[in-house]
């Protein structure tokens, strides 16, 4: 299984995604291969965030060898399912993606009762932990679902 997590930059949200659902991924014991990509390529061949990557580490996992590359249509056929962090996000993937390709949502709709939020951006108001519970959440609902299909 092929998945991978896209906000605007890659050097937040999805990098933080990357490595938790990695993380919860290899607690379930599942095999993934896990990326993450931005909407936008400002960011192409940076790290994450130091914030993000100091978040993630809290929290055990780390993101620090990750680096930020654009989406590209192309990824719509290396994946099995790409999920977006906001709406906005989704919307620039679906355009991208066009008729055919790898199923598109929102990341939250793997958490329970958070189906149709988003992930908010934490780059400018500096709110990493709250955007990484809601990313936590998410990456542990995904994990079980796929344990529970496999």
């Amino acid at each position: 299984m092929r998945i991978l997590l896209v906000c605007l930059g890659n050097i937040c949200r999805s990098p933080m995604a990357v490595g938790a659902l990695r993380a919860h991924a290899a607690r379930a014991g599942l095999s993934l291969h896990v990326e993450g990509a931005g909407t936008g390529g400002h960011h192409a061949g940076e790290p994450p965030d130091r914030r993000a990557v100091a978040a993630a580490a809290r929290r055990g996992f780390d993101i620090s060898g990750l680096r930020a590359r654009r989406a590209e249509a192309a990824d719509f056929r290396r994946f099995d399912l790409v999920y977006a962090m906001d709406r906005a996000n989704l919307a620039a993937l679906a355009r991208l993606r066009g008729p055919e390709g790898a199923p598109l949502a929102l990341f939250l709709d793997e958490a329970g009762g958070a189906a149709g939020r988003e992930v908010p951006d934490p780059y400018y108001d500096g709110r990493f932990e709250e955007a990484l519970d809601l990313i936590e959440a998410a990456a542990e609902g995904l994990a079980a679902r796929l344990a529970r299909a496999e």
